[in-house]
């Protein structure tokens, strides 16, 4: 069976990818499942150029696989865009996120509702066994709340108001959030340009 492979080691992330993926005829594996770990230097200057990074150190260890990596993160209009593509070594690789959620909230003690707009972002990057190159895009928009709210999610999610659900993405399901995260979008967009 053909396979596409996703430059991952994280099993949350694995689950969204197959139910997105499911039904496109390949075997989806992490790059672990596929038996490759290599050691990758994230030192591109935006989220896609990161997640190409990824994509071409897999796809030339599988080159017969279709290889997907993704490169995501929080950017908060009222800090110049941070933590944007730092946002997992934002404050040291291994700081806890309840410390960097804390520490956003307070850097924008005082700043109003309509100034602490934010988004999340994620670029997805294919590496196709002929060696073409696809990369999508997509964003959520919302806004950083003064607490941390909810049990749901990872990461900034307890601190990232939606709008379009009333809530943060913490306090919803992660199936519900699946279906407008940032990620799920832009996997939704990447399997229509490679299957559809």
């Amino acid at each position: 069976m053909k396979r596409l492979v996703f430059a991952t080691g994280n099993m949350g992330k694995m689950r969204e990818i197959r139910e997105i993926m499911d039904g496109s005829g390949y075997e989806i594996l992490s790059m672990k499942e596929a038996g490759v770990d290599p050691d990758i230097t994230e030192d591109g200057t935006t989220f896609e150029e990161n997640a190409l990074i990824k994509a071409r150190a897999v796809h030339e260890l599988l080159p017969d696989s279709i290889v997907l990596a993704d490169d995501s993160g929080l950017v908060v209009d009222a800090l110049n865009g941070e933590p944007g593509i730092y946002s997992a070594r934002y404050l040291g690789e291994d700081t806890p996120y309840t410390v960097k959620n804390n520490e956003i909230i307070r850097r924008l003690e005082g700043v109003p509702d309509e100034k602490r707009t934010a988004r999340f972002v994620c670029a997805i990057a294919a590496v196709l066994p002929d060696g073409s190159e696809k990369v999508v895009r997509e964003t959520v928009e919302g806004r950083i709340g003064y607490e941390e709210k909810g049990e749901h999610g990872f990461g900034y999610d307890p601190i990232f108001y939606c709008p379009e659900i009333g809530c943060t993405t913490g306090e919803i399901p992660e199936l519900e959030k699946n279906k407008i995260s940032h990620r799920g979008k832009a996997l939704r967009k990447m399997r229509t340009e490679l299957f559809d």
